[in-house]
């Protein structure tokens, strides 16, 4: 798929390089340069703001994940000077500690507030020393102009997860990056933003490790359901989209690529349509255009420059010769490129030593202490091969009142992970969390019966009480949620349905399809039995329901 040109886009125009902060007409202009995967750097008047600035040439999660298509031609210097650096979640392909320990020490970071401090720690072991943590919702001013930034969080605090909206010489821009927001949400931020986005970046690609990671299915299998997937988080933007209506709209945040021999062969998550499991920005774009033609769409790689005032676009040279359709030549130079740094990655995580059965024990014993709210949703036997010196084959049985570690505590475990030792310490140690690990590909999953458990994957991301008793609050609200909607499912049959999506609390009247007797979320793609409220596909909170019966007049 080619490149849709600048000029294409009706009141845009390619051209050359001008003096920033003032537009062709003299007027105060807000101009946008893209950094690549979901950085960005907002120049206004008054000030400069970099977001999610990701650099690191080792990559992210341990090595795996790599900027695609790079960005290491950029300069990162004017960045590094910028008034205000704003990062969005603890994520290492937004947060990333090798750029932030490079600020000065004056530099201000701009992090949302979250249920716990956990973020806020991580921000400050990188060398930070000014952090600001932003009221969700309320705006912080960036100058003595009237600009402002503030932080919109998902809905639910199972996902530490959230959107910048900055607001500067008469422009708004929406940042949603990775924070899977409602449309009612959405909406807000343009109100707030005085009825207007002039642009709105929104992730389009999935992060996920299901079900490329998992051993339960066969190949056709994996692409069949990671298709499936694709097609959920591209409806869902485009729902979101069209129910916010920005000036333009952008997809952005991803995909990443592998450039570890180890990992490459999961580069095939990178095909177009069927075949692929992420989505490419120019993948989206022409996927979108055809659900919402009248909505405008750009695409934008590392280096590109918009001036929001006037509409033009200024192309980086080096970004402007990448194609998606050359990638196989494309990854074997960049990898090529990368390799000491991957090798550099692997030599900072040695293979453990005799410690290991001990550390991993205690681990898991403290995480059974920290919320008998989560235990007894798991409720059930995960089993960890880890291989390498001193690993073996060990059970943690998570209950109501804590986790149980030994070997062979049941025939057949509901999970089973398999990892190298050599990557599971950053995580027994607290150098890394478990979702950077999950993230890495360089762990194997399966799972019996073949059903998603949140609380358990929740529970390791998390770690922390205060994060953990912050979502025990939330689905206590939910539960008490008396809001209802009438769905109709394929055969007509009415149901009486709670209105928000009691996993992540999407409103299930923009944000669901309705098929034969299920109700599907298109948030997480949460699916539910419209008879019982059961989900059907994951290990989660029941939807309540209630059957409309006929008007017997």
């Amino acid at each position: 798929m080619s490149d849709l040109s600048a000029s294409a886009r009706p009141g845009a125009k390619a051209r050359g390089s001008r003096q920033e902060g003032v537009s062709a007409r003299g007027e105060s202009a807000l101009t946008v340069t893209f950094l690549g995967h979901a950085g960005l750097s907002v120049h206004a008047s008054a000030f400069r703001l970099v977001c999610d600035p990701w650099f690191d040439r080792a990559g992210a999660n341990l090595g795996s994940w790599h900027q695609y298509p790079r960005n290491d031609h950029l300069d990162l210097e004017p960045l590094k000077q910028a008034d205000w650096t704003a990062v969005t979640h603890e994520h290492l392909d937004h947060f990333d500690p090798w750029f932030l320990a490079q600020l000065p020490d004056s530099a201000r970071v701009l992090i949302p507030q979250y249920p716990s401090a956990g973020f806020r720690r991580r921000v400050e072991e990188a060398g930070v020393r000014n952090i600001v943590e932003l009221t969700p919702w309320q705006p912080f001013p960036l100058d003595d102009r009237g600009s402002w930034i503030t932080a919109i969080p998902e809905v639910s605090p199972m996902w530490h997860d959230a959107a910048f909206l900055i607001v500067a010489d008469g422009h708004a821009v929406l940042n949603c990056n990775d924070a899977k927001l409602t449309p009612a949400q959405t909406r807000r931020a343009k109100h707030m933003a005085g009825g207007r986005l002039s642009l709105m970046a929104v992730q389009t690609s999935r992060a996920a490790w299901h079900p490329m990671a998992y051993d339960n299915y066969t190949a056709d299998e994996v692409r069949q359901i990671a298709w499936q997937k694709k097609l959920s988080k591209l409806r869902a933007v485009a729902r979101l989209v069209k129910a916010t209506a920005p000036d333009l709209a952008v997809p952005f945040a991803g995909p990443p690529c592998f450039l570890d021999s180890s990992l490459r062969e999961h580069n095939w998550v990178l095909d177009h349509g069927a075949d692929g499991a992420y989505t490419d920005p120019e993948e989206a774009r022409a996927w979108l255009a055809q659900w919402l033609p009248a909505q405008q769409w750009e695409v934008f790689r590392p280096g590109d420059r918009m001036d929001l005032a006037s509409g033009e676009v200024t192309r980086d040279p080096v970004s402007s010769a990448f194609r998606f359709e050359d990638r196989e030549a494309y990854l074997a130079e960049y990898a090529a490129d990368r390799a000491a740094a991957i090798a550099g990655v692997e030599a900072s995580c040695p293979q453990p030593g005799p410690e290991l059965p001990a550390l991993f024990a205690e681990h898991f014993r403290h995480l059974g202490r920290l919320s008998r709210h989560f235990n007894s949703r798991i409720d059930m036997t995960v089993r960890f091969t880890v291989n390498g010196p001193h690993g073996g084959q060990w059970d943690v049985a998570l209950h109501h009142d804590g986790a149980t570690v030994g070997e062979c505590l049941t025939d057949k475990p509901s999970y089973h992970l398999t990892v190298d030792g050599r990557w599971l310490l950053p995580v027994l140690t607290g150098r890394l969390s478990w979702e950077a690990l999950l993230l890495s590909m360089r762990v194997r999953f399966h799972r019996d019966p073949d059903v998603y458990n949140d609380y358990l994957v929740g529970l390791l991301k998390h770690a922390d009480a205060e994060a953990l008793k912050a979502v025990e609050k939330y689905d206590d609200q939910s539960r008490r949620s008396q809001e209802r909607i009438t769905v109709e499912d394929s055969a007509g049959q009415a149901y009486e349905v709670s209105r928000y999506c009691p996993h992540a609390g999407e409103d299930l009247s923009v944000g669901a399809i309705v098929g034969d007797r299920q109700i599907t979320c298109l948030r997480h793609n949460f699916t539910f039995d419209l008879a019982t409220g059961r989900c059907v596909n994951a290990r989660g909170q029941r939807l309540e329901v209630r059957r409309v019966l006929p008007d017997p007049s």
